[in-house]
């Protein structure tokens, strides 16, 4: 049966010598796999150019309960981006947030919450003018509630964070998974700010690299199977 759903591209690989198989998390029906004949071809009606990371589509789909590999009978870009494709730091937060959501939707199943924050998310980064330093930390952030383990709310007098349990507490954990001040306070501020109070957040570089990595530590404690962050280290390297 064919069914009209929105996609986000995760990611594509070669299927054959013309055509692609395209992980896509879709709106209908969660992450899905649909394979693209032709798509490698100079005049595909479904190119490689549609199946870019992140690229938000609107799509018609043919669905079979017992298969695993589908297949898109039609394909538009939309919203089509304004800005990512000519901007080189938006484009190396989106390779990375891609990598982040392939590794963390593996066998994500329907979800509109989900889907509607990372739509919105990117959409709202294409429209943007200059992209907030700190998007990347906040999507991060924001996206732990949406998949199961959003931190707790900052506590008076919690001056450390506790990336285990999830949790900002009043004395140091006896483990090395934490965050202290500065840190906890930027975490804090990540935490309790809406989009459209992003721009005016201002963390130091130095605060804002080291709070990657612990992002990532707490993403890794609690997605067994994330492994490791290649495009972490290119990401700093555009960012400064």
């Amino acid at each position: 049966m064919r069914h009209k759903t929105r996609g986000i591209v995760l990611k594509h690989t070669n299927y054959s010598e013309t055509s692609v198989v395209a992980q896509i998390f879709t709106e209908k029906f969660g992450l899905q796999s649909y394979i693209v004949n032709g798509a490698r071809k100079p005049r595909a009606k479904i190119g490689t150019v549609l199946l870019q990371p992140l690229f938000l589509l609107d799509m018609v789909v043919s669905y079979n309960e017992r298969g695993t590999l589908h297949r898109i009978v039609e394909a538009r870009q939309l919203p089509a981006f304004q800005t990512i494709p000519y901007d080189v730091y938006k484009r190396a937060v989106l390779l990375f947030l891609n990598e982040m959501l392939y590794k963390s939707l593996r066998q994500q199943g329907t979800d509109e919450p989900l889907f509607d924050y990372i739509f919105n998310a990117v959409s709202w980064l294409d429209s943007a003018e200059k992209m907030p330093p700190d998007f990347h930390l906040y999507f991060l952030v924001k996206l732990s509630k949406f998949l199961g383990f959003h931190p707790a709310p900052p506590k008076p007098g919690c001056v450390f964070f506790d990336l285990k349990d999830g949790v900002f507490c009043q004395t140091l954990p006896g483990h090395p998974f934490a965050l202290q001040h500065p840190h906890t306070t930027h975490f804090a501020s990540l935490l309790t700010c809406s989009m459209e109070q992003l721009p005016s957040l201002r963390i130091p570089l130095a605060d804002r690299r080291f709070l990657l990595e612990k992002i990532i530590d707490f993403y890794r404690l609690h997605i067994d199977s994330l492994g490791e962050i290649k495009s972490h280290a290119i990401l700093e390297e555009v960012l400064g």
